[in-house]
């Protein structure tokens, strides 16, 4: 079956782009993964990556910011939100709808995205995060329950070096079950941390970011009580 977006036209530069970051997604995706069998893939219901949503530009994802959270003509989960572009949808509530991703990494595979568009979780506010994050036990325990799994990962991809191609922020819930192999880092020895100065430095400068944030949300805060 073959869905027509709109009266937009086939573009054969368009469609090559699409099919590269569609690939890239699935390459570092699946760099994590063990060569096993799935099972049969679904149905093509949607391509996520057919949107200028899937680019690395720093620009762009300001420019998405600057929208404070208004829906973008370009963005392909904005087109589901507003009811233009297919997908299963399992929840659906004010703040956030839940669909089953496209290109599973398990049975059950699904994202949680809020009904605001933001590029980044940085990007997103706290309150949004917080909406997402609210649903994540309700609509994980329908999952594990409805694929017969009894474990999941959660899972955020933010900034291209972390997989990120869909820049509206998003959140996987991946269904797991016992010895399915799914994660080839799973099986690597983690190295213990060592109590050294290396380390000592690492906690610090962490330590002094996160002050000098809290400290300037602080303000910020303070500015809005005399404002208003």
């Amino acid at each position: 079956m073959v869905y027509t977006y709109g009266d937009s036209q086939f573009d054969c530069k368009n469609f090559c782009f699409n099919r590269s970051m569609e690939a890239r997604r699935l390459a570092i995706l699946c760099s994590h993964l063990c060569p096993v069998n799935l099972g049969s893939s679904p149905a093509p219901l949607l391509n996520l990556s057919s949107s200028s949503c899937a680019s690395g530009s720093k620009s762009e994802h300001l420019i998405y910011d600057s929208q404070k959270g208004s829906l973008q003509d370009d963005c392909v989960f904005c087109k589901i939100i507003r009811g233009e572009a297919p997908a299963f949808k399992l929840y659906d509530d004010d703040s956030c709808l839940c669909i089953l991703d496209t290109k599973p990494l398990s049975n059950g595979h699904a994202l949680i995205i809020p009904k605001s568009h933001y590029s980044s979780l940085e990007a997103t506010p706290p309150s949004v995060i917080a909406a997402m994050c609210s649903k994540v036990p309700i609509i994980s325990n329908a999952i594990m329950k409805s694929t017969g799994s009894d474990s999941f990962n959660l899972l955020v991809n933010n900034g291209v070096a972390a997989g990120q191609v869909i820049f509206h922020t998003h959140i996987h819930i991946i269904p797991r079950k016992a010895r399915d192999c799914l994660w080839a880092s799973e099986s690597l020895e983690r190295r213990t941390l060592k109590f050294d100065e290396e380390a000592s430095r690492l906690a610090k400068s962490i330590q002094e970011i996160l002050h000098c944030t809290k400290e300037n949300d602080s303000k910020v805060q303070e500015s809005n009580l005399t404002e208003n």
